[in-house]
Order: C-alpha cells, then sequence, then structure tokens
C-alpha cells in the first residue's frame, strides 16, 4: 500500500469538493458508514471521464455517495444503484434529491443476487461498479457480467483490503481473515480469466480495473 505521507501529499491535489459532499463524507465517518476513499474515487471518476459511459451499474449503494460523484461528473450518464440496507437505500435516497442527482440515480432497493430481473430491463451497462459484500465479489461479477456492453467496464473496490492481502503476517480477527484470503482468491480468479484485462491500481483500498476484450478467448 502507499504510504500516509505519499496519500496526504497527493489528497492536496484532488479538486475541492463540494458543501452536499463534504457533509456526506463527514455523516459516513460519523456512523461508520464504508464509502469509497478519496483517492480511489478521484481516480475511478478519472478513468470514467476518458471512457464516458453512458450506463453504469453499482452494486452497493450505502448512502449514495460514489453514486452522485458519478453522477456529478458524468452529467450524460445513467446510474442505476442496489442497495440491501433499508437505513442507508432511504439516507441515499435523501441526498440524492439534496444534490439534484435523481434525474441521473435509481436506486433498487434489495439484496443484488435477488434482484438481477429488475437490474436487467435496463442493460447494457458501460461500467459495472463493485463496492458490496466483499465475500461475495465472484457472484456479482458472474451474475451481473452478461449485462455489460462489448468492451465495457467492471471496477471493483477494496481489492488490497487494508493490504491484508499481501501480509505476510498472521491475521488474528477470524473474520477479516476469511474476508482476506476471499478478496485474495477474488484478485487471482480475475487475473486469470482471458476475456478481461485486468490491472489492480494500489489507491484507496485498491481498485481493480477490469476491462472487456469485446471477444470471448
Amino acid at each position: 500500500m502507499i504510504s500516509k505521507e505519499i496519500v496526504q501529499y497527493i489528497k492536496q491535489f484532488i479538486p475541492e469538493r463540494d458543501k452536499q459532499i463534504k457533509e456526506m463524507e463527514r455523516y459516513a465517518q460519523e456512523y461508520d458508514i464504508p464509502i469509497m476513499e478519496v483517492t480511489g474515487i478521484e481516480v475511478m471518476l478519472h478513468i470514467l471521464k476518458i471512457a464516458q459511459p453512458k450506463r453504469i451499474l453499482e452494486i452497493g449503494t450505502a448512502i449514495g455517495y460514489s453514486a452522485i460523484r458519478m453522477a456529478k461528473a458524468l452529467p450524460a450518464a445513467e446510474i442505476v444503484t442496489i442497495e440491501r440496507d433499508k437505513e442507508r437505500y432511504e439516507r441515499a435516497l435523501y441526498y440524492i434529491n439534496q444534490t439534484g442527482t435523481s434525474g441521473q440515480i435509481r436506486v433498487i432497493f434489495g439484496d443484488a443476487l435477488n434482484v438481477y430481473s429488475d437490474v436487467a430491463k435496463a442493460a447494457p451497462f458501460d461500467v459495472l461498479f463493485i463496492d458490496a459484500a466483499k465475500g461475495q465479489y465472484q457472484r456479482f461479477f458472474e451474475l451481473y457480467e452478461p449485462l455489460l456492453a462489448e468492451n465495457g467496464l467492471i471496477i471493483t473496490d477494496n481489492v488490497l483490503f487494508k493490504g491484508l492481502v499481501a501480509t505476510e503476517e498472521p491475521i488474528e480477527n477470524k473474520r477479516m481473515r476469511q474476508l482476506a484470503a476471499k478478496i485474495r482468491r477474488y484478485n487471482e480468479w480475475l487475473a486469470g480469466r482471458k476475456d478481461y484485462e485486468t490491472i489492480i491500481l494500489p489507491v484507496g483500498d485498491g481498485v481493480a480495473i477490469s476491462r472487456k476484450r469485446g471477444e470471448r478467448q
């Protein structure tokens, strides 16, 4: 992982976020709600600005932070996002209305593994962004990958999991140890797919960018 000193150095070059976005960041920190780290989301937004997707599918809305950031960065894009936690779903709707992005973002309430038929109505998607239950990453990928457009992108957050995927030291916490093992297997599985090109960027908590080749090999 990048050192804290380097992260702080990079942050000084990140554009100032508006008041509403900073309020969401404060809320997430206060209530311990996982949102994408600032350096990670800035890199992702930069990639999306280059790719200019028309439709994005996000698995894991939380309070709507990343969906709103994507909507603001890509005013012509439509975003479908899925959240299974009722309180977070309602908070996301509140922030989406507050930020004036309701015309771009549709939030589906439910477990991503159970709402495929509803999501499929909005397909194809140019980007699939996976940022939900870490132990289910491969299932999310396999379920929704068929809805991806030709040469689409799949972006996965938290693939370095606080550096635990690479540590050689024993992880005492059983849950963290199991999650680290699952994410490590997911990364290896991604790298082994011949129909995608994948690179892992050591920004935020680790961001994997997988590009669909266009033809299966």
